[in-house]
């Protein structure tokens, strides 16, 4: 009798207590849950032997990036429906339920439905644990660095579209593009920074080029960029022999902390602050601030989660850190901005574009599903699942406020105490002669 949906939503409903929000469609072939909306598609018993070993987001995690689970219909609906039981619900609900001997002996049938042990290894895209040095030293970090950016200067292509900006766009309207969008959001970082000619730029984690190609061609700056990734820099460097700037633009090889030759004007950090880490942040910020000359500016745009009330339980995200960004940490955008002033920073102005990266992600999905076959052959199918659910997942978050991210514009102000902002704050381009 084909009947392991039920057994499978049986079991997930007495552990989570509460009914299953999606329908359930089993490698028998037979269904269970809900008629409408989403299906969860269990491809493989092997992955109710993910779950056993790794109950929770890990182990849901590899059994997506190994095939053995997938979700028919609206990926986004799906994932919005089973991240408040799984992922807020679930852990506090199910260790307690496990102490049911009725959801044990599920627990047992599950064991025996999921075939014989030992448990899958997991797939060949995890970030195993054996990770060199300590966290957040340069080696490390340039290793993570490493896994999440030298994917292959293709598939970002595909992904982010001709304007390779792997950060959220800023967007003017419902029919705007992504195009469009990523060059307005690379214009507001400029006219935050009050960019002019001549002005010497630090472009900190800079990608693949495009803020220093939009900085030097538009605004005249004199631009040194800074990657750990060898493949970013390589076509950066490309890109910028192209476009007929390599006497504006430098482009190096090079951790932020081992940069020397300040000061600059400006200082632009984007999207790379969440690779830092709670440890090295204070480190982060003075560095930052030591290479400002008096009166400079600072445009740190970077992801923030919300609070914990007791911030010692934060726990980085498993999926993520497993497989996209190894060491990456989110901090609330109160402690950053503490932090920033700590190192002796001004903080004149922060700006929410949470909605704006909802809007982006969707944005980058879409180009990776519509060229999925291409996608996965520049890359492998687990990767580009990886890509997927990350960023699908990343997006639903945006939209219900789970996370956010924000433009911090802070300046190293004068000895006198000047800033030379204008007093008007966001008429970002104004800047008192000389």
């Amino acid at each position: 009798m084909a009947d392991a949906a039920l057994r499978l939503t049986t079991l997930a409903e007495e552990v989570l207590g509460a009914p299953l929000p999606l329908r359930v469609r089993a490698w028998d072939g037979s269904e269970s849950g809900p008629p409408d909306g989403p299906v969860l598609v269990v491809r493989h018993r092997r992955a109710l032997r993910r779950l056993l070993w790794k109950p929770g987001e890990l182990g849901l995690a590899r059994a997506w990036v190994a095939g053995e689970i997938d979700v028919e219909g609206d990926l986004y609906t799906a994932l919005d429906r089973l991240s408040g039981i799984l992922w807020e619900r679930g852990p506090a609900v199910a260790l307690p339920a496990l102490r049911d001997p009725a959801v044990r002996a599920g627990a047992r049938g599950l064991l025996r439905l999921g075939g014989v042990l030992p448990p899958p290894p997991p797939p060949p895209e995890e970030v195993r644990r054996h990770r060199t040095g300590g966290q957040h030293t340069r080696r490390r970090d340039k290793a993570a660095v490493s896994h999440h950016y030298d994917v292959g200067n293709d598939f970002y292509s595909l992904v982010l579209g001709p304007s390779m900006v792997y950060s959220c766009a800023y967007w003017g309207g419902p029919e705007g593009t992504l195009e469009e969008a990523q060059r307005d959001k690379l214009d507001l970082v400029c006219r935050k920074l009050a960019l002019r000619e001549g002005d010497r730029l630090l472009d900190v984690g800079c990608g693949w080029g495009a803020l220093a190609v939009h900085a030097a061609r538009g605004y005249g700056a004199r631009v040194t960029g800074v990657t750990l990734s060898r493949e970013q820099a390589a076509h950066a460097r490309k890109r910028i022999a192209e476009e007929g700037l390599a006497d504006r633009i430098e482009i190096r090889v090079q951790d932020y902390r081992d940069v020397r030759d300040g000061p600059y004007d400006a200082v632009a950090s984007i999207g790379m602050a969440e690779h830092v880490g709670e440890v090295r942040y204070r480190e982060y910020a003075d560095r930052l601030l030591s290479l400002l000359r008096p009166g400079g500016r600072l445009l740190n745009h970077q992801i923030a989660r919300r609070p914990e009330a007791d911030e010692s339980a934060y726990r980085v995200d498993e999926f993520i850190d497993r497989y996209v960004f190894p060491d990456g940490e989110l901090s609330p955008l109160g402690r950053t901005v503490a932090t920033l002033e700590e190192a002796g920073f001004e903080v004149r102005d922060v700006e929410a574009l949470r909605e704006h990266y909802a809007r982006t992600l969707r944005a980058w999905v879409a180009n990776l599903e519509s060229s999925w076959r291409r996608a996965a052959g520049l890359t492998s199918p687990g990767r580009a699942r990886v890509w997927r659910l990350y960023m699908a997942a990343c997006a639903v978050s945006f939209e219900r406020n789970r996370i956010g991210v924000n433009q911090i514009l802070a300046v190293r102000t004068a000895d006198s105490g000047g800033s030379g902002m204008p007093a008007r704050t966001r008429s970002w381009s104004e800047r008192p002669p000389g």
